[in-house]
């Protein structure tokens, strides 16, 4: 029976996330990142790909002998050996899934499969109902699914659920839906999919055209319960769906999505650091949710007003989802409340006669110099030594 209450997360992280370009972890990053992943509360923990290689086999297999809690997920293409290597590496599990994909769209099935469609729906047939004879819990995923014809995909839905695939995920493989397409896409296999109300449905969006979370809400407003994401929004290409984001709005928007799920939202932030350093690169500064800049405030109205009261620049507090608290930047936008407020941190109490000497001061320097810090601030207070180096 499929809760509609609640949203399940199934995170890519492990496996579509470290696809990407820069994101390759090695054995013990990958187990680590398990560990964090569990503590933010996931559903659905995809561990890795056991067919690509030793290693990964070795990854999915240890993550699956060490975590409790998620549900341990491999993925496998359409054949039996990628089954079978799945169901090894997953079987230490307390609970696992085989995560079985093929393409159905008429261009991945002639320029990349060489096969017709009947002969896509007999390896879906034989291959679904082979792992269903190795584990309980399948996952099926048409690839390429948005540009898939619907007539076919409707069949293609029907063959599997016959053949006893648990979930369906429709994923936007290549980012090309905008998020009424995608919804409507859900809708039409929810009318004409039999037996389709006792299957999971899942989004899967990637993010080629910016678009992977707004689909992917979208999505949830067109019946899904599972949404497949990545923290820090890594994978192929322009990445997958950011789970902080995500889970975000589904926290901040409860009253637009009044949904239950397991995020732990204040583990979000140092999931996403440590994400970080187990790959090459950071999430960027304007990055939602987790950013350096998400929860910092250059704008001198901006400033005054979260000084007085943090909701009125601040949707949710930094602290809800793990970052520390938010930050004031110093900069030639900040007014004068702000730099009033800094040099109280820093022990100072200006009068306001002397607060408007070296708010002056302030912004001359402000515009010559990128970044203010304290000791620039403390030479202003006398101005023999404000003549701080321009960098």
């Amino acid at each position: 029976m499929v809760d509609q209450n609640k949203i399940v997360f199934f995170d890519t992280t492990l496996r579509d996330g470290e696809q990407s370009p820069g994101c390759t972890m090695h054995h013990d990053e990958k187990l680590r990142m398990a560990h964090q992943l569990t503590d933010l509360g996931v559903d659905i923990l995809e561990a890795g790909f056991a067919i690509a290689s030793h290693g990964d086999f070795e990854s999915v297999r240890a993550i699956a002998s060490e975590i409790r809690g998620p549900r341990i997920a491999s993925l496998a293409r359409c054949k039996r050996e990628d089954i079978e290597a799945a169901a090894r590496a997953t079987e230490p599990a307390d609970r696992s899934r085989i995560h079985i994909f093929l393409s159905t769209s008429d261009l991945h099935l002639a320029a990349k499969l060489q096969i017709t469609r009947e002969q896509a729906l007999d390896q879906i047939a034989e291959m679904v109902a082979f792992a269903r004879t190795l584990v309980d819990d399948i996952e099926f995923s048409p690839e390429d699914a948005t540009r898939t014809n619907p007539d076919f995909l409707v069949k293609v839905c029907e063959v599997a659920i016959q053949a006893g695939a648990t979930t369906l995920n429709l994923p936007d493989t290549v980012g090309y839906c905008v998020p009424q397409d995608y919804a409507d896409m859900f809708r039409m296999v929810r009318e004409r999919v039999p037996g389709i109300e006792n299957i999971v449905l899942s989004a899967h969006c990637h993010d080629d055209l910016g678009l992977a979370v707004a689909n992917t809400i979208a999505a949830i407003d067109a019946g899904v319960r599972q949404v497949e994401c990545a923290i820090n929004g890594i994978g192929e290409r322009a990445g997958n769906a950011a789970l902080e984001e995500i889970a975000a709005v589904l926290t901040v928007r409860h009253d637009r999505f009044p949904f239950q799920h397991n995020i732990v939202m204040n583990q979000i932030f140092a999931t996403s650091q440590m994400l970080s350093q187990c790959i090459s690169f950071g999430a960027a500064p304007n990055k939602a949710i987790v950013g350096a800049n998400a929860f910092a405030h250059a704008a001198g109205i901006h400033q005054h007003g979260v000084m007085v009261n943090p909701l009125t620049y601040e949707i949710m507090t930094p602290e809800s989802v793990g970052v520390p608290k938010n930050s004031l930047v110093l900069g030639k936008h900040s007014g004068r409340r702000a730099l009033e407020h800094r040099f109280v941190e820093l022990g100072h109490t200006l009068s306001k006669e002397q607060l408007n000497e070296v708010y002056a001061r302030f912004t001359e320097l402000a515009d010559r110099k990128k970044t203010i810090y304290d000791q620039d601030l403390l030479g202003l207070l006398q101005p023999d030594r404000a003549a701080v180096t321009v960098s």
